[in-house]
């Protein structure tokens, strides 16, 4: 599996890095734009990410703006949207109005940080990425 994180805390990209490279490959972005040219080369080299890890607060572009390009993309490469990309968005604030921005953007998951490893892993497997074994 092969995994995105942007992220523009260094603290919580090592954190999240530690927690998703159990299951496959991290690449990470420290900011929007990054994101959105890695996702577009992964396209572009026949490697798709499974999921995208996207900070909605990040410098120079961010989350909410980045995913927005990101299904943009999908649309003009007619990638059917069972094939898109899975992306759960994380903040440090629980609001509600942007959770309810980012669901309507294309997210598929919502978490607030900190992030709770087990929290993620339940949200992976929700999305079909991972199997739990009880």
């Amino acid at each position: 599996m092969r995994f995105l994180i942007a992220e523009d805390d260094f603290a919580t990209r090592r954190l999240m890095q530690k927690y998703l490279s159990d299951y496959g490959n991290c690449d990470i972005a420290v900011n929007g734009i990054e994101a959105v040219e890695a996702f577009r080369l992964s396209l572009d080299e026949f490697n798709p990410y499974d999921l995208i890890y996207l900070d909605i607060m990040m410098s120079r572009m961010d989350g909410s703006k980045a995913l927005q390009e990101i299904r943009k993309i999908e649309l003009e490469r007619n990638i059917e949207y069972s094939n898109y990309v899975k992306v759960i968005i994380t903040t440090a604030c629980e609001d509600s109005k942007n959770i309810i921005g980012s669901f309507r953007e294309g997210c598929e998951a919502y978490l607030v940080k900190p992030i709770d490893r087990k929290k993620l892993i339940r949200e992976m497997a929700k999305l079909g990425l991972i199997v739990l074994f009880n």
